[in-house]
């Protein structure tokens, strides 16, 4: 069976009849992603449709279901089938399954494993999980330095099916410190009796057990790498990250900060229900609320000054909706480079000057096209004036606020994702309203 392209409906048929046989070629040409969609679909009981497979592709599927989903798949099945399927997981997808349920759950599966590979994976669940040690895996090719490539491979034909990869041969010493790294490439261009020490490359990148995800992600993608070991305060190899597993972090981190620019919950779905999407959005709405009351305050200040120039009212709305696109502008650079470590200490004035170089440029242009439509709207120079300049203003504190709220939350330990739109909307329109109204009151004799 090769080539296999089947829809959804004509997936979920073939695996409620297909015999032992038909299943072990499908399996060879199907992805556990494409199964785990079926089972989605499916309304029956998703037991009908993995119940034939065998334990490693389950493993393999339960790996692509969303955290949350994990611990439910893998229930599905009898206490023994349930080990037989843990066994065939990798350290750090088991842990990312582990990690999501609560500690009954936990103790539920652990109890039954094999007591040096429990040791091992409450180990890992004591890092934290936003770690290399929290996402790494154990199950890594390490050898010494005085083993020959023909013994190496050898070994590779027994060993590499349980490892995690086997594109890399981790050299260690006697005490497990990392000395060096040897490809499958130079392997295959040496001769048999060449001893790994002598092509190894001993300036091994690594990283701390205790680096942060996100800072990993960077190194994967400034150095373009497969693989990450991972080593302790003394340098003892513990395990690896792969750039799969870094990949479904990063995304997981760049939808995270999407959604709370946006002030919504990470864990809120598409197709989620109505009652955890008003849990999620609520509080922020609500907040936004009290910002627009201090906006509305800002209003009513100069309500004598609207009453005598009802213009002022049809033009207030492009002030602060203006400064409030210039300072969401500025906002997302800085919030994504801080994740990304762009902004530092170092750049952090070269960054601050072009930002307020922008927002002046900007302003100035913005200013005098709404001026112009301000003069041919109201007739009025002073009209025109007023808004324009008022529209500079407020873009130059736009930018500003877009600059220094993420950095200062940032310091104050908040994630600057979290909370920054709704302080730099607030300081846009507030101050769009305060710069235009203010204007127009100091110069009423000239509006009228």
């Amino acid at each position: 069976m090769k080539n296999v392209e089947l829809n959804h409906t004509e997936l979920i048929q073939f695996l409620m009849v297909a015999d032992k046989e038909q299943m072990e070629l499908f399996l060879e040409e199907v992805h556990p992603a494409d199964i785990l969609d079926a089972v989605h679909e499916y309304e029956g009981d998703p037991l009908e449709l993995l119940r034939h497979l065998p334990e490693q592709f389950i493993a393999s599927i339960i790996d692509e279901a969303e955290d949350e989903e994990k611990y439910e798949l893998l229930t599905l099945f009898s206490k023994k089938k349930q080990m037989d399927i843990v066994d065939e997981m990798s350290s750090d997808e088991l842990v990312d399954l582990l990690g999501a349920i609560n500690e009954t759950e936990q103790d539920s599966i652990i109890v039954n494993m094999d007591a040096e590979d429990a040791a091992e994976v409450r180990e890992l669940l004591a890092y934290e999980p936003e770690t290399a040690g929290g996402i790494m895996a154990t199950e890594f090719l390490a050898l010494k330095d005085q083993m020959s490539v023909g013994d190496t491979l050898d070994y590779l034909q027994k060993e590499a099916p349980d490892a995690e990869t086997f594109y890399y041969i981790y050299v260690l010493d006697d005490d497990g410190v990392l000395k060096g790294v040897v490809s499958l490439r130079d392997m295959v261009k040496s001769s048999f009796d060449t001893k790994l020490g002598d092509i190894m490359k001993e300036s091994v990148i690594s990283v701390s057990v205790d680096m942060d995800q996100e800072a990993i992600g960077r190194m994967f993608e400034k150095y373009g790498y497969l693989i990450i070991p991972v080593v302790s305060l003394e340098n003892k190899m513990l395990g690896i990250i792969t750039v799969d597993d870094i990949m479904e972090i990063l995304i997981d981190e760049d939808t995270e900060d999407l959604y709370r620019l946006a002030g919504l919950q990470e864990s809120e779905k598409v197709a989620g229900g109505v009652r955890e999407s008003v849990k999620s959005r609520l509080p922020w709405l609500i907040v936004n609320l009290f910002t627009a009351i201090l906006a509305a305050a800002t209003v009513s200040l100069f309500e004598e000054t609207i009453a005598k120039v009802v213009a002022l009212a049809t033009f207030m709305p492009i002030v602060a909706g203006m400064g409030g696109n210039a300072g969401t502008q500025t906002l997302t650079l800085i919030v994504r480079g801080i994740a990304l470590g762009e902004v530092t200490l170092e750049n952090a004035k070269k960054i601050l000057k072009k930002e307020v170089g922008v927002g002046v440029l900007n302003g100035i242009v913005l200013g005098l096209a709404v001026a112009i439509l301000g003069l041919i709207w109201e007739g009025s120079a002073v009209f025109g004036l007023v808004i324009g300049v008022a529209m500079l203003l407020n873009l130059i504190m736009a930018t500003l606020a877009g600059y220094f709220v993420p950095l200062t939350l940032k310091k104050l330990n908040i994630d600057p994702a979290l909370a920054s739109a709704v302080f730099v909307t607030t300081v846009t329109d507030v101050l769009g309203f305060f710069f235009f109204l203010g204007l127009a009151t100091v110069f009423i004799s000239a509006l009228i």
